[in-house]
């Protein structure tokens, strides 16, 4: 469960590709998780929060920013949609929504046009090398 949460930390910036169902939602629990312990530890969820805290969080945010718009694009690239499509979260609550709608699809099955498919057996060495 932990190497799903920390693929998209080994593939930081890559853009290029796919991404499962599994290595999105691990990765984004893994990051509330970090996020939530990072809060209450540093007091940044209070309702005087430290400036310390608060900056841990900032930068823990700023970190995996691009992570976390790299797995977005491969999971949206997976579904054989541009990763452009990450711009619909920009309107509010309907974008969100859409985009959680996509993400919780199931991939295009076979190969598309942004590579083979990460859940197909001739892809298990690609999963092994990030393991």
């Amino acid at each position: 469960m932990m190497e799903w949460m920390l693929m998209p930390l080994k593939r930081y910036a890559d853009f290029n590709g796919r991404s499962r169902r599994k290595e999105y939602w691990m990765f984004l629990l893994g990051y509330i998780v970090v996020y939530v312990v990072l809060g209450l530890l540093t007091g940044g969820f209070g309702t005087d929060p430290n400036v310390v805290g608060s900056m841990l969080l900032l930068i823990f945010s700023l970190g995996l920013l691009i992570p976390s718009l790299a797995v977005g694009v491969r999971r949206l690239h997976d579904l054989d949609k541009s990763g452009w499509f990450l711009l619909i979260g920009i309107i509010p609550i309907i974008g969100s929504l859409i985009l959680l709608y996509f993400f919780v699809q199931d991939g295009t099955p076979g190969p598309n046009k942004y590579g083979p498919n990460p859940k197909g057996p001739d892809n298990e060495a690609l999963q092994d090398a990030f393991s």
